[in-house]
């Protein structure tokens, strides 16, 4: 049941950025720490972030459960 909602999530958030791309197709730029990046739209800065925060976050939980398992 677990593998068929993350299934369920990852497509339903993949149609909306799609919707949410074809809504939004004006380039836009990210300014951070006075460095800028290439104009792109909107849409594939929100799936990069959604994409970052889907590989990072598994990576992040078990690096914490390893460290907590060393100090028990």
């Amino acid at each position: 049941m677990a593998k068929f909602s993350v299934v369920i999530i990852s497509a339903v958030l993949g149609i909306a950025i799609a919707i949410f791309s074809v809504q939004n197709a004006t380039p836009v730029s990210i300014t951070f720490l006075n460095a800028k990046t290439v104009a792109l739209p909107v849409g594939i800065w929100v799936a990069l972030g959604i994409a970052i925060g889907m590989i990072g976050t598994p990576i992040l939980l078990s690096l914490i459960s390893k460290k907590k398992s060393k100090l028990l």
